[in-house]
């Protein structure tokens, strides 16, 4: 049995059947070819796969798509257009908060949601945030200061 759910993903409406046990994640790369979210654990410890559903950090490898039903999602995708990325990304690229790249949406979305909670977080405040996002390159450092050095901007 298959169910009509409508999601407001990156600004766009999509209206779709999925089964009652798809995962969001699943929905987001295979059904609206949205890759950037990443599934590596499959038990939402890793943030690989962190979106923001209703402006709220989700792990989207543990939502089913039915209980996303209505709801506004931004996927890394969403987070800037097409000419100029925001601070938080910007950041991320100057800083060398990025390795592999496998963790790097997820770490992007929750610095972005940390940023928008609390515009100049302390560096216990940073590393407390992204605790629950893993790297498996050890690229804690470069993170840390991409995240420092979005806030010092003020801006995510």
């Amino acid at each position: 049995m298959k169910y009509a759910i409508t999601l407001h993903v990156n600004g766009q409406l999509y209206t779709l059947e999925v089964e009652p046990t798809r995962l969001l994640v699943d929905i987001l790369r295979y059904d609206l070819g949205l890759t950037g979210t990443k599934e590596a654990c499959s038990v939402g410890v890793c943030g690989a796969c962190t979106v923001l559903v209703d402006g709220q950090m989700v792990s989207s490898c543990l939502m089913p798509g039915v209980a996303a039903a209505g709801s506004s999602i931004t996927t890394v995708e969403g987070l800037a257009g097409r000419e100029e990325l925001l601070p938080v990304q910007q950041a991320f690229v100057d800083y060398g908060g990025f390795q592999c790249g496998i963790c790097t949406p997820g770490q992007v979305i929750a610095a972005k949601a940390l940023l928008d909670e609390n515009p100049h977080p302390t560096a216990e405040e940073i590393k407390e945030w992204m605790m629950g996002n893993l790297c498996r390159c050890t690229g804690y450092y470069k993170i840390l200061e991409s995240v420092q050095r979005a806030a010092e901007g003020g801006q995510a």
